[in-house]
């Protein structure tokens, strides 16, 4: 769907919704979809409601209340992946629209265009249109061993794959070399593209690779890398699980792969 915004007169009452308030999820008794009727009273007249699928479109809320709620990465272990799809598309589409509600070249706010998914400025006109930001993210391998990292300022008890934002000019391939050198000092080779995955925190695209050591001691950027290491593919320490994160698929296509070469 690549429409614009809806009003909530013009809301079908066929329509399920995902309402937001300050990053999070309001449940509906414990559900997270609204039904029309029960969501048109928590709506204001200038509240806009933006189509996420087929009948379904989220809205951001104003104000405050005492309705139960949840974040979106309390979510992520819980719901079937259709609806993970579906709050993740909402939550990047609320996430842009409550970013940009002003124009970035004159100040003069923004309305939502017609019939595109897009942001207009009332005085000068410039679009905005929803915003994705690519990464990579690498499982730096070498044998029966894989290099994964824990993170300084994320406090998951994880060790995972290192990723980092693609900078202008880069390549995918230039931006894994760059951040695995600067995230543990290593050099990597035979880069390849495995998968990709939307990630909504806010509202990245995380492009997964495998990538083979080439040289160079595991030296964790300060500030960044709690602690980095090889693990053998027999015994590895808690890492992301492979039904949310790309980390987590990267990791377990790479240790299924050496089992079968046993």
């Amino acid at each position: 769907m690549t429409s614009g915004t809806l009003s909530p007169g013009r809301l079908p009452a066929s329509a399920r919704l995902l309402l937001f308030r300050q990053d999070q999820l309001l449940l509906n008794g414990g559900e997270l979809f609204w039904p029309a009727p029960a969501a048109g009273p928590l709506l204001g007249e200038d509240t806009h409601l933006l189509p996420v699928a087929k009948d379904c479109f989220a809205a951001d809320l104003t104000g405050e209340d005492e309705k139960e709620s949840r974040s979106l990465r309390s979510l992520l272990f819980s719901e079937s992946d259709s609806e993970l799809e579906l709050l993740s598309r909402a939550s990047q589409l609320v996430h842009w629209r409550r970013t940009h509600r002003f124009c970035g070249l004159c100040g003069e706010s923004t309305r939502p265009g017609e019939n595109d998914r897009v942001l207009e400025c009332i005085a000068c006109g410039h679009q905005f249109f929803p915003r994705i930001n690519p990464c990579v993210i690498v499982l730096v391998t070498r044998g029966e061993e894989i290099l994964l990292a824990r993170s300084a300022r994320y406090r998951s008890g994880f060790y995972s794959c290192l990723a980092g934002f693609i900078e202008i000019g880069e390549t995918p391939e230039q931006t894994l070399s760059r951040e695995v050198r600067e995230e543990v000092g290593v050099e990597v080779g035979n880069i390849r593209y495995v998968q990709s995955q939307s990630w909504p925190f806010p509202s990245q695209l995380m492009l997964g690779f495998l990538a083979d050591y080439r040289s160079g001691e595991i030296v964790p950027e300060p500030g960044e890398i709690e602690d980095a290491r090889w693990f053998p593919v027999s015994d590895l320490p808690a890492v992301p699980s492979s039904t949310i994160s790309v980390a987590g698929k990267l990791i377990e296509g790479y240790v299924r792969s050496r089992k079968e070469h046993l």
